[in-house]
């Protein structure tokens, strides 16, 4: 099939992370006018695909098969990260027409015009050159300040697909976050792989560039990616009473007991975290954090333990996840040793846990800011600064607006008002 530049249609799917959406958003701000949001009207599908486990390769697949079975004729291409796992698979089998990997995906317009079917995988030594500066149908923007990560956690494949930390140039984030608050955004998620580790090789901070973003005019509101306890130093917390500053932070914990930390070979340990929680939390914030249950060496003894720890923090928000075995980690090559019907019963203890203290997080009302983001159902929603959902009813029209609510019914899983 041979396509002219400009009538090239081209449909972006996106699996996993926040990291995944902006270089997706990237990818379309290169070809702009050639990208359609329906299957059915692409002569191109990029995928891009997340492997961070065993299951996202296969959904990755599934959806490989579904739409060759749907559109035949359509070029199907693979990039993100399964494509530097599984990409050369995938491209051997016939499964797709191109994979090409992270560092190629500034190529795009360049690589939806071939003819001939290709594997492009590249190195993962790379930084992005383009920014994105026009977001379709957001209220937020999605900034990313940092690639890769130099931790070694036994269950995470992250590091050999994504290379080591490497940092953005600092002068194209604030570029970006300028021309897009003149475009209208207010709200900025900062994001990356280990996004901590900012300016370790650049010799800067994540603390230092946010006291930059500040001072951009437009900004009303800063929201970061996960952060590892072991960056959070006192730099950093010097700068949390800045209005800007979402009150919440997500801090990965991945579990609460000193024993699985150092069988998933993590960097934080129970006691010096938990005092880092509680001095956060005395200065108002909301904490989210990860977690993992089932992984292997989660005896009943240990499980057991980390609940009564994990009781003892102040979290409002978890991303509860239930451990499978990842290819090519660590993690894999351990006995798994606990079932998964055992790995679902705790991931329901925990998870009721931080419902309850999320509610009464949320049962101390405070004034509250909200960006709405949409439409939904007859009610508008959004978040407020505490990263817990609003819904509204109101007969006025308040998308991508800011409002303030003083007056709200606290439910069980979200707030809810009337303006």
């Amino acid at each position: 099939m041979i396509f002219k530049e400009n009538t090239i249609k081209v449909y972006f799917k996106t699996f996993g992370c926040r990291t995944n959406i902006y270089d997706t958003e990237l990818m379309q701000g290169i070809i702009k006018d050639n990208v359609v949001f329906d299957e059915k009207k692409a002569d191109v599908i990029v995928i891009n695909s997340c492997t961070v486990t065993n299951s996202a390769d296969s959904n990755l697949k599934y959806y490989i098969s579904q739409i060759s079975k749907k559109y035949p004729s359509k070029k199907i291409l693979v990039t993100g990260c399964s494509a530097h796992s599984i990409g050369e698979k995938l491209f051997n089998d016939g499964k797709v027409f191109g994979v090409f990997g992270h560092k190629e995906k500034e190529e795009i317009d360049k690589l939806i015009l071939k003819n001939e079917k290709f594997y492009e995988i590249g190195d993962l030594d790379f930084i992005n050159e383009n920014i994105v500066t026009d977001i379709k149908d957001r209220s937020r923007a999605f900034i990313k300040i940092q690639e890769g990560c130099d931790f070694e956690c036994a269950y995470c494949i992250i590091p050999a697909v994504r290379g080591s930390s490497r940092s953005m140039p600092e002068s194209k984030i604030l570029s970006q976050i300028e021309i897009l608050a003149n475009n209208g955004f207010s709200e900025f998620i900062l994001t990356g792989i280990n996004m901590g580790s900012y300016g370790k090789d650049t010799n800067t901070s994540l603390a230092k560039l946010l006291k930059k973003i500040f001072k951009i005019k437009g900004v009303k509101r800063i929201r970061l990616g996960s952060l590892e306890p072991s960056q959070i130093d006192d730099e950093f917390i010097d700068i949390l009473d800045n209005p800007i500053l979402e009150r919440h932070l997500h801090i990965a914990l991945q579990y609460a007991d000193d024993r699985m930390l150092r069988i998933m070979k993590r960097r934080n340990r129970v006691k010096s975290t938990l005092a880092l929680f509680e001095k956060l939390a005395l200065k108002g914030f909301a904490l989210g954090t990860d977690y993992i249950v089932g992984h292997p060496g989660e005896s009943e003894e240990i499980f057991n333990l980390g609940l009564e720890n994990l009781k003892k923090f102040p979290l409002t928000h978890i991303h509860l996840f239930r451990y499978s075995p990842r290819n090519g980690t660590h993690s894999a090559t351990l006995k798994q040793d606990v079932s998964g019907d055992i790995a679902k019963k705790r991931h329901k203890i925990i998870e009721e846990l931080i419902k309850e203290k999320n509610y009464n997080f949320r049962l101390n009302k405070k004034p509250l800011k909200i960006l709405v983001e949409n439409q939904k159902n007859g009610y508008f929603e959004g978040y407020d600064e505490y990263f817990n959902k609003m819904v509204i009813k109101s007969d006025l029209d308040l998308t991508h607006q800011w409002v303030d609510i003083k007056d709200y019914e606290v439910k069980k899983e979200y707030n809810f008002c009337e303006f």
